[in-house]
């Protein structure tokens, strides 16, 4: 199949942003694409949270949602909204969001949600600071979707950094792991491609990973460098900068079978204790 990753610089507008995106889904799927992800906060990206919550919605009021699902429909694609920052009530009065990815089906149906797990609260070096969950409300579940193209392990950004998530996932069947992010421009530089080829060599699976990426609107500085990589760590396709555009590669799930047979740690693994021991 071929599989591709959208990269995108999103703003403060929804409308703009699913135009965005909806033209470089289009572009993939000219290309050939079975399987396309857009990146982390596909329709909306604002660091300040007062602000936030004047441009969110209900899943059920989010016009983006229903023009993704038809044109999933319309192009015969699975595509993987990586995620939508989503209000949990209707009249904001919890203050609270998800930071929820939708899959849709060539159909147009939904074939599954996720809602990240990991929040960004961090303290970097250069004195930004992130807290995710003063916003965002954690998941509490994993999710691998069986479809006729093989089965797909979801997860978002910050994620990226439990590899216990990740192993669950192959170990309940994931052959390919998606990754739509916003990694900082900090973070990016040191960790991106470090910790995507780990989780692949790991788990000997494919990593699809969508990135935003540039300055945005809000301030925020991205990464971007989107890239999908194979089960053996080889990184099959990258995009070389922070500029929208399309990441695009050929790749067949049965390589992932074909690594886990030659290296088979995921069904090796071994129960220990801890012992700790003091010094002298």
């Amino acid at each position: 199949m071929k599989a591709a990753c959208i990269q995108m610089r999103s703003g403060l507008s929804r409308a703009d942003n699913t135009a965005d995106a909806s033209a470089l889904i289009r572009e993939a799927a000219g290309q050939g694409a079975d399987l396309i992800l857009t990146p982390e906060m596909t329709n909306v990206v604002d660091r300040k949270p007062r602000r936030l919550f004047d441009h969110l919605g209900h899943e059920d009021e989010l016009e983006e949602l229903s023009i993704f699902s038809a044109l999933a429909k319309e192009l015969e694609v699975h595509l993987i909204i990586g995620s939508c920052a989503v209000a949990l009530d209707r009249d904001f009065s919890s203050r609270r969001a998800a930071n929820r990815t939708y899959f849709f089906g060539p159909d147009g149906g939904t074939l599954a949600t996720y809602d990240k797990i990991h929040m960004f609260d961090v303290d970097l070096p250069d004195g930004e600071s992130w807290k995710e969950s003063n916003v965002y409300r954690p998941g509490k579940a994993a999710e691998v979707v069986e479809t006729p193209l093989g089965k797909i392990g979801l997860s978002i950004c910050y994620d990226l950094r439990f590899p216990r998530l990740y192993r669950t996932l192959a170990q309940s069947g994931a052959r390919l792991m998606t990754v739509p992010a916003a990694f900082t421009r900090q973070t990016g530089r040191a960790h991106w491609e470090p910790l995507l080829r780990a989780r692949a060599i790991e788990n000997g699976a494919f990593v699809m990973a969508a990135a935003q990426g540039g300055t945005h609107e809000d301030g925020r500085e991205t990464w971007g460098h989107s890239m999908i990589v194979g089960p053996w760590g080889d990184i099959i396709s990258e995009k070389s900068d922070d500029e929208p555009g399309i990441v695009i590669a050929e790749i067949d799930l049965a390589d992932a079978d074909k690594v886990r047979q030659r290296i088979p740690s995921l069904g090796l693994e071994q129960g220990f204790e801890i012992n700790n021991i003091k010094g002298l």
